[in-house]
């Protein structure tokens, strides 16, 4: 088993778009930063390799390629925003190499959303010409109420980004299916506060995936400073920081962060 960080950057990207500061301009290959998503990539118990997509966003086709995904049994959605939806287009290739349909998890305005963007995909029998479309069956989430995919243990776990009601996901499973020890893991990104409900569903784990959009405040993401204060308040024993913007650079950050904390950058594999 192994999570790879598909992406770790905020909605604009690492470079942005018209930007020559220092982290834009950085020759370091850690600053530059896709769409935040993440794939988690095992063999279930009887034998058959799986992939679980967290996020589907507008870089998916590169991630995809970068990462050497050549299958994909499904995706689970933290939200309905573009910078983690508009990949949704790209899962066509894998019903391809598959000759088989994907499963997407969804809350319910996350999945209207899907509808009315990908309307040519949930919606076939309306298109005007057969085309080359997504094959996909949809499915509705709730917090707090697990699901098994292939011997994964998923529960959904209730999140504020802003005002908006999004979710991380925790993932458990039996030992032989993580040699390596990465899980439980939980995937949090794009937050800005954890509701007191949700805080039992942070305990006990090995690590960590969280929001750290930059150091100045945001209505809508975690301050570095405050990243690092739930990180050390959950206490998983490795903590990952995502979504990061351009305000962040890679060594320089990771020099000031306590022991077990640091920004994930885009390719980095956990596990064996």
């Amino acid at each position: 088993m192994h999570f790879e960080f598909l992406g770790t950057g905020t909605s604009a990207g690492v470079p942005t778009i018209g930007c020559d500061c220092d982290v834009c301009a950085s020759t370091d290959p850690r600053d530059s930063r896709l769409r935040t998503s993440a794939a988690l990539r095992f063999t279930d118990a009887g034998g058959q390799n799986r992939v679980i997509l967290l996020d589907a966003g507008p870089d998916l086709r590169q991630q995809a390629l970068r990462a050497r995904l050549d299958r994909l049994d499904a995706i689970l959605f933290t939200h309905n925003h573009v910078d983690h939806t508009f990949g949704l287009d790209e899962v066509r290739r894998f019903n391809v190499t598959m000759n088989a349909p994907v499963d997407v998890y969804a809350e319910d305005h996350t999945l209207e959303h899907l509808r009315r963007v990908y309307k040519h995909i949930f919606e076939k029998r309306s298109n005007v010409q057969d085309s080359f479309i997504a094959t996909l069956i949809a499915h509705r989430l709730e917090p707090e109420a697990p699901l098994d995919l292939f011997g994964l243990r998923v529960t959904p776990i209730r999140l504020l980004h802003g005002r908006l009601p999004v979710l991380g996901f925790r993932l458990d499973a039996p030992a032989e299916l993580d040699p390596a020890g990465i899980l439980p893991l939980a995937y949090c990104t794009d937050v800005s506060k954890i509701p007191p409900e949700s805080w039992p569903v942070l305990g006990g784990l090995r690590t960590l995936v969280l929001d750290a959009l930059r150091v100045r405040h945001h209505p809508t993401h975690l301050t570095l400073d405050q990243a690092t204060d739930i990180a050390q308040r959950v206490g998983a024993d490795s903590t990952w920081f995502v979504h990061m913007s351009h305000d962040l650079a890679h060594a320089k950050t990771n020099d000031t962060l306590p022991e077990g904390l640091a920004l994930a950058h885009d390719g980095l594999v956990l596990g064996g």
